[in-house]
């Protein structure tokens, strides 16, 4: 009977994991898995409570770090940040002091990162940083 109560109680977690997103409910669900088992086989509830206890710490100290490095993806601190890297083009004239670009389908106010370049409109540039409200673009060849 206390197997089932593990059982149940693992399954459970696991199952509300999926609400958190967080890796830390289907830790302890796995480690009541293991807590089952132990109960199954040895039938000690202390010995099982120790074996969940020892899984869940490792789990969560462990492997839980490593899946979220592997499942979080590349993490982009703000929106501003997304866009360097993204390719603009000119509108008004860019020079070292200033202009116009089209960036994702809106005007920004832009300057050149080479101070010897200036790009007439149309011209295809990329985008090397943002700095404020304004676009530091870089010509494309």
């Amino acid at each position: 009977m206390a197997a089932l109560i593990w059982l149940v109680g693992g399954l459970l977690l696991i199952a509300a994991e999926v609400l958190s997103g967080d890796f830390v409910l289907v830790m302890l669900g796995v480690a009541g898995l293991f807590g089952a088992g132990t109960e199954a086989l040895f039938g000690e509830p202390v010995l099982s409570f120790v074996v969940f206890t020892v899984v869940s710490l490792g789990l969560t100290t462990v492997a839980r770090p490593v899946l979220r490095r592997r499942l979080g993806g590349a993490h982009v601190r703000d929106n501003v940040a997304a866009l360097v890297g993204e390719r603009a083009v000119v509108v008004a004239r860019v020079d070292e002091h200033g202009g116009r670009v089209k960036l994702r389908g809106q005007e920004w106010s832009a300057r050149t990162l080479d101070a010897t370049q200036v790009l007439e409109p149309g011209s295809s540039v990329t985008v090397m940083e943002i700095a404020g409200a304004t676009a530091v673009v870089w010509a494309d060849q």
